[in-house]
């Protein structure tokens, strides 16, 4: 039966970063799931977004998760962790055990959900190689703990196209237009949907062809660290952008 209404939760990949319209408010592969489904009913569906970039699981949990689920969605979509592998320390099995555990908790509320991972960009980041590990481990963690549940994992980080640089942004850190295209278009193909072609994403040779410069470093990869350091977040006192069910329709995605 179609979905009538969609709430996403998660960190800057939920929100959309790297995928931002002319206005520049962020669009992203939630966005693009929501027009898929508006599109799959045949008008429009409510549609929340509670993501807010930087946060890590914790306060997803705490904060996100319980104003999501008090909007009644037919469908919840619940990424994060991702900020956490990024922490100078992490438990990978806390991380998962939390995640599926919160999973779990909100399908017992009668809500289908799913847990989508984001995209893999440690090919272009400093440290890439441990963040890789971690990011490898807890999709093996996170895959094993839902065995036996009916929690839908979709799993981008292990997509084998997505760690390609034309897929990201600038930043190298956030999927672009085209990445999030393809995020949509994986999780709309785990729910039975049938994949609306997204807008036209615009080209990606610049991003793909810029140097390392000492620019880049000092625009992102430095604040970046700063920031993993201090246990910053690009997200503070940062709002979610919809907040509430809001009727969705396919042409704006």
């Amino acid at each position: 039966m179609p979905i009538a209404s969609y709430a996403a939760i998660g960190d800057s990949y939920s929100e959309g970063m790297g995928d931002e319209r002319p206005d520049g408010t962020p669009r992203g592969w939630a966005d693009l799931v929501a027009a898929g489904l508006a599109h799959a009913a045949g008008g429009t569906i409510g549609y929340a977004n509670l993501a807010i970039r930087g946060r890590l699981l914790a306060p997803i949990l705490d904060e996100q998760l319980p104003a999501a689920l008090a909007l009644g969605p037919e469908l919840l979509s619940i990424n994060g962790g991702g900020n956490d592998i990024l922490r100078p320390s992490v438990s990978i099995e806390a991380v998962a055990d939390r995640l599926v555990s919160a999973a779990e908790r909100a399908r017992a509320t009668g809500a289908r959900v799913m847990i989508v991972s984001g995209g893999d960009p440690t090919r272009h980041l400093p440290l890439g190689r441990v963040f890789s590990r971690r990011g490898d481990a807890l999709a093996v963690a996170a895959r094993h703990r839902l065995v036996g549940t009916d929690v839908l994992f979709v799993d981008n980080w292990s997509d084998p196209r997505l760690p390609e640089l034309r897929y990201w942004s600038v930043d190298r850190l956030h999927l672009n237009a085209q990445g999030h295209a393809l995020a949509a278009a994986n999780v709309l193909a785990a729910l039975g949907v049938a994949i609306v072609p997204a807008p036209m994403a615009p080209d990606a040779a610049d991003d793909v062809e810029r140097p390392r410069t000492a620019e880049y470093w000092r625009r992102y990869v430095l604040p970046w660290i700063g920031r993993r350091l201090t246990g910053r977040s690009s997200g503070d006192h940062r709002q979610a952008k919809r907040p509430t069910l809001e009727p969705f329709g396919p042409e704006q995605a």
